[in-house]
């Protein structure tokens, strides 16, 4: 299940791999043009599924597949996106590489982590358990503020998801909440010593894009536009010594027309991206039900 990222890096790792075959489940009409076309291009042993609802949706039936003991029996499947904890470790290491390069360990550490699914969060969790010296991580969001109200109220609200420009984040039900829960015991005060949390609109984040252009000559994709944002609204509210570090999480060619029209700024598609824009589209549309998901695997 992929809102637009995951599902074109695990479909070009296992492109024409021997004995496995891909099946990708997105959300129709919520991914960009270009994260479409990478999903849908490659062909070979990689099958694109366009679900007609949410990334939420998509994770469900993926979530029904794995407790169907029938389907399980005949197909041996896996999964590659945060569901599967093999995902989670490799991530937590570049946590420790970013780290590498804090010229000043003096100051505290503050990861800011554009949010959705909260896998890549988790991945930092789990890095700070290994003893990696995070003061503080930030978990960034869009207009889904189902976990800053969870910090705010100690409730964990789970509701349909909203579409907004960092479509990858557009989660109602965050499957790694349950990690992060297990993690600090089920205690929402322990979660909030540890992680901040801020929602933020598309006009928002359409302005941070530009702000960090002019700023700094960078263009950030609208995801590590909101990691951004969060940061600024972090430092303001705790004003020390800090060395911060906010994750980007994709090119901003895949979100080519938000990025131009906000920082003002053309943006280059790289060689490869392009390639796959020339290409033709290959999907199934799929209803939101399980049972057609079975037996596609089937």
């Amino acid at each position: 299940a992929t809102s637009g990222d995951t599902g074109s890096a695990v479909a070009n790792g296992f492109h024409n791999v021997p004995g496995v075959s891909v099946v990708l489940l997105y959300p129709s009409g919520k991914v960009s043009r270009i994260q479409e076309q990478q999903l849908t291009t490659l062909g070979g042993n990689v099958t694109a599924l366009e679900i007609k609802g949410t990334f939420d949706d998509c994770q469900r039936m993926v979530k029904q597949a794995f407790a169907d003991e029938e389907l399980k029996s005949r197909v041996r499947i896996s999964s590659a996106n945060s569901i599967n904890i093999a995902r989670l470790l490799p991530q937590s290491f570049y946590y420790h590489y970013a780290y590498s390069q804090v010229e000043d360990r003096e100051k505290r550490v503050v990861f800011s982590v554009p949010s959705g699914n909260f896998g890549n969060l988790t991945a930092g969790l789990f890095a700070k358990e290994m003893g990696l010296p995070v003061h503080k991580f930030i978990a960034a969001v869009n207009s889904n503020d189902i976990f800053p109200h969870y910090l705010q109220t100690g409730e964990f609200r789970p509701k349909a998801s909203v579409q907004t420009i960092s479509n990858a984040m557009d989660v109602g039900n965050p499957s790694n909440f349950a990690r992060i829960d297990s993690l600090f015991g089920g205690c929402a005060d322990r979660i909030k010593d540890v992680i901040y949390s801020r929602s933020y609109t598309d006009p928002q984040t359409q302005g941070a894009i530009r702000e960090v252009k002019e700023k700094f000559g960078y263009l950030i994709d609208p995801h590590g536009a909101v990691g951004y944002l969060a940061l600024n609204d972090y430092l303001k509210e705790n004003p020390g010594p800090y060395s911060s570090i906010v994750l980007e999480t994709a090119h901003p060619a895949k979100f080519k027309d938000i990025v131009e029209k906000s920082s003002g700024t053309a943006v280059t598609v790289p060689k490869n991206l392009e390639q796959c824009l020339n290409r033709v589209k290959r999907s199934t549309v799929l209803p939101n039900e399980y049972d057609a998901l079975k037996s596609v695997l089937l």
